[in-house]
């Protein structure tokens, strides 16, 4: 597990390690989810660049109770 600083901005540096996993480079957008006091990150993607994203991906539990109101 990673740890980060917030700096008096609010602003956070990702790790190398995990931008490089996550294919990150500058400029790019990133959508932020709240939930349940819990931030993620998510790279948003041209839809072209999601093909085969998921797959092999376990998806019975991708979704709780609270979204489904």
């Amino acid at each position: 597990m990673e740890t980060v600083k917030v700096s008096r901005k609010y602003q956070v540096v990702i790790p190398e390690k995990l931008r490089q996993e996550a294919n990150i480079r500058p400029g790019d957008r990133m959508a932020v989810i709240a939930k349940h006091g819990i931030l993620q990150y998510v790279p948003v993607r041209a839809m072209g660049m999601t093909k085969g994203m998921i797959k092999g991906m376990d998806l019975t539990d991708i979704r709780d109770e609270t979204d489904r109101e």
